[in-house]
């Protein structure tokens, strides 16, 4: 059940990109289940594209879904995806675009690059793999800023993985975007981390000093001595 549940929001994510991708800039869905029914959750870069006049194109939406997947009192939502500029799921759509309108690639690689740096972002990469030019494979690759690969940092780098058919054959294309705020959560908890340390240190030291039995006097010496 599992699986096949997993199969069938895969399948749904598939059929939502290929309906409304270009239009509305789609970035991606969450389908769960709810009280009466199934719930599925649209992030867009354009919701009101998707939800139409009056609400009749999301209407129309649902009633497709439910009727294609067999989901029971479908109730959908759509969200507004936050920094568009900065999601790699809408920057690999635009550069599909550019590609099937026949752009250089170069020039759409580093366009975009460059777009991403300018709107704010820690790092970006892009890289495009297929029969470019000739009939061998290459690819284009372009990293600017800083992009980690491997730890934790890559875990929150925004990544998406596309293709898109062009007439010399299938084009792969990969995003990486690090945002603004990616790499500040490691420097936070590092200065939370040397503060603890440091008040323990003064825990310590104010707990060796209460310990510690003070020492007698030199007259205190020759009292005792006397008596």
């Amino acid at each position: 059940a599992f699986v096949a549940e997993n199969r069938r929001n895969m399948l749904i994510d598939r059929e939502l990109e290929r309906l409304i991708s270009r239009k509305a800039g789609y970035v991606g869905v969450v389908v769960g289940k709810a009280p009466l029914g199934h719930q599925a959750v649209i992030y867009a870069e354009k919701p009101g594209i998707i939800i139409g006049k009056h609400g009749g194109s999301i209407k129309d939406l649902s009633a497709l879904v439910e009727q294609k997947f067999g989901l029971e009192n479908l109730q959908l939502e759509v969200r507004q995806v936050e920094n568009p500029e900065l999601n790699s799921h809408v920057v690999v759509n635009k550069i599909k675009f550019l590609l099937e309108r026949g752009f250089a690639q170069k020039r759409v690689v580093f366009s975009t690059v460059d777009e991403l740096i300018k709107s704010g972002a820690e790092g970006a990469e892009v890289v495009i793999r297929g029969k470019l030019t000739t009939e061998r494979s290459r690819f284009i690759k372009l990293r600017v800023g800083r992009i980690h690969q491997a730890g934790e940092p890559a875990n929150r780098v925004d990544k998406t993985v596309s293709y898109v058919l062009l007439k010399p054959g299938i084009i792969g294309i990969k995003v990486k975007v690090a945002r603004p705020d990616v790499y500040k959560r490691q420097v936070a908890v590092k200065t939370s981390i040397s503060s603890v340390v440091e008040s323990l240190k003064k825990e310590e030291t104010r707990g060796q000093e209460t310990t510690e039995a003070p020492q007698p006097t030199q007259s205190e010496e020759k009292q005792e001595v006397n008596a």
